[in-house]
């Protein structure tokens, strides 16, 4: 390359809404384009989402790996499923088992072997394929292969990730880490070449096995193998075990419109919750960016909050169902809790940020897919199996230690979990697949997209690109630069501590989103894609 560029702008970038009748969007080019790939060859949503996935783990390691888990929504053409890929805790892991390696603790370590659960992104993978897609499983592994063999280039927002990564020391000490992703002892620089070959080996198992070399076969042995060399606990007979749970979303009415979300150990519900609140203010009547309907929606985002991090935990262990928590009485008694002119502190806890990649796609059959996959926190765990390519979530941190909690550790247990993939429905029929990556962002940018659209009007695109806050703790709050002046100045005078930042892309999130026009094979869809990272949306 002859000539060095500053790459970045000066100047605001205005995306528009894409049109089509088959449709990928993510969070970058080349993976959309990997889906795109499964389309012309004649495979449907599903399988294009499978490729996409399978890229990602590749263009985005600072958010995804091939040892993330996973989540969907789907509409296969006549009705909604879902689907729960996270895995559980080791057969070893108790309060117990921490406690003799750690002392007395919170919460699991953020990093190691013992924050890794069973990974449980390639058995999504398979799990769709098998139930829904049309090519043969190898065939969606290609793209991915090829991206790891030949490389790409560094795209520059998940450059300015890794380069933040490379500089953190609890994560650069990880066995593997800094072997496989900082080989010349730095960050790639934008624009250089990345090569990911030893990954290639990892996806050509799992596209010849169909999975089963990642849980049972020389991947799972190799894990298990690398796991007790650094002082974990996860087996074979751990890995063997798992299986993706289909699962029945939950829904929550909103002013004609549905949401559905994976029931828990995710916290989907709290945008459903922040809604059902919601739905008894007149938003639509407020300005769209004026501080009165932001603040309510802050302040519905809290108390929703304060019962997701109360209540939820995987299924099993929850004391309150779900269905309590989005009952409408019980959401209109909160409600009052909300005064209009003043914040208040509900009680909600500061999670930790997390990494996560979302994609959705949609086809001319009127297949819809929502699929979100993730590390957690980044990089995750650290831990890499460098010969593999094969990085690892850390979302045994999402437990705690305390038996009176329903999220304590067990054996098997799943952990509460941040990624969130969103659907909306009217009357029955499918209207739009959703979601918006970034921790506990991620119910915090559902609700105000779908408020944007729903209340106000506003196209997928505008409503993904308008300014966005984040609830923290306490009064607390985020807002991006963007963020009017006088509505920050609005927020600020009913008592809402704003701290104006410009990092978006943990803090604010990223979404991606495809809204059905109508006949898929006839008007197809509106899709959006986040200017806050590296992607787009493909149409055909």
């Amino acid at each position: 390359m002859s000539q060095t560029f500053d790459w970045t702008s000066a100047y605001p970038s205005i995306r528009m809404p894409m049109f089509g009748r088959n449709v990928v969007a993510t969070s970058h080019a080349l993976a959309a384009q990997a889906g795109m790939r499964m389309l012309w060859k004649g495979g449907n949503a599903v399988d294009a989402a499978i490729a996409t996935a399978a890229a990602k783990t590749l263009t985005e390691p600072c958010s995804n790996g091939l040892g993330s888990d996973a989540f969907c929504i789907l509409w296969d053409g006549k009705e909604l499923h879902g689907l729960n890929a996270s895995g559980g805790a080791p057969a070893a892991w108790t309060p117990d088992y921490f406690a003799r390696k750690y002392g007395p603790a919170a919460r699991p370590p953020m990093r190691g072997w013992d924050s890794v659960t069973v990974p449980g992104a390639v058995g999504a993978w398979v799990a769709l394929s098998e139930r829904f897609g049309k090519l043969p499983f190898a065939d969606l592994m290609e793209p991915a292969i090829e991206i790891a063999e030949r490389g790409y280039l560094a795209p520059i927002v998940v450059q300015q990730k890794w380069a933040a990564a490379a500089q953190v020391p609890d994560l650069v000490r990880q066995p593997g880490f800094a072997e496989f992703f900082l080989p010349r002892r730095r960050a790639p620089d934008v624009g250089e070449l990345v090569t990911l070959k030893a990954a290639a080996r990892t996806l050509r198992a799992i596209a010849e096995t169909k999975g089963k070399a990642f849980y049972e076969g020389e991947i799972a042995e190799a894990m298990a193998r690398h796991a007790s060399e650094n002082g974990g606990a996860m087996t074979v007979a751990d890995l063997a075990a798992y299986r993706p749970e289909w699962v029945t979303p939950t829904k929550k009415d909103y002013r004609g419109y549905t949401l559905h979300e994976i029931p828990p150990n995710g916290q989907g519900i709290a945008a459903q919750i922040a809604l059902g609140i919601l739905q008894n203010f007149d938003l639509a009547g407020m300005a769209v960016d004026g501080a009165a309907a932001q603040h309510l929606q802050i302040e519905a985002m809290k108390l929703a909050f304060a019962d997701t991090y109360r209540y939820v935990a995987d299924g099993f262990a929850m004391r309150v169902s779900p269905e309590e928590m989005l009952d409408d009485a019980y959401l209109a008694s909160r409600a009052k809790l909300i005064d209009p002119r003043r914040a208040q502190d509900f009680g909600a806890s500061n999670p930790v940020r997390g990494g996560t990649i979302y994609l959705t796609a949609a086809d001319e059959s009127g297949m819809m897919v929502s699929f979100i996959q993730s590390n957690f926190m980044g990089f995750g765990s650290g831990v890499v199996l460098p010969d593999w390519g094969l990085s690892l979530q850390n979302r045994g941190y999402g437990f705690v230690l305390d038996a009176a909690s329903p999220n304590c550790v067990a054996p098997g247990k799943r952990p509460f979990h941040t990624i969130i993939p969103g659907f909306l429905t009217k009357d029955g029929a499918p209207v739009m697949s959703f979601g918006v990556m970034g921790g506990n962002m991620q119910p915090q940018g559902h609700l105000q997209t779908l408020v944007r659209m729903i209340d106000h009007g506003q196209n997928p695109q505008a409503a993904c690109d308008a300014p966005r806050w984040r609830f923290n703790q306490g009064f607390e709050i985020n807002a991006e630069a963007a963020m009017a002046q006088d509505t920050l100045d609005g927020l600020v005078a009913r008592g809402h501590r704003v701290d104006v930042i410009q990092d978006s892309y943990q803090d604010f999130g990223a979404g991606q989103s495809i809204w059905r026009m109508g006949d898929p094979a006839i008007e197809g869809y509106a899709a959006a894609s986040d200017p806050r990272r590296d992607g787009q949306a493909v149409v055909w």
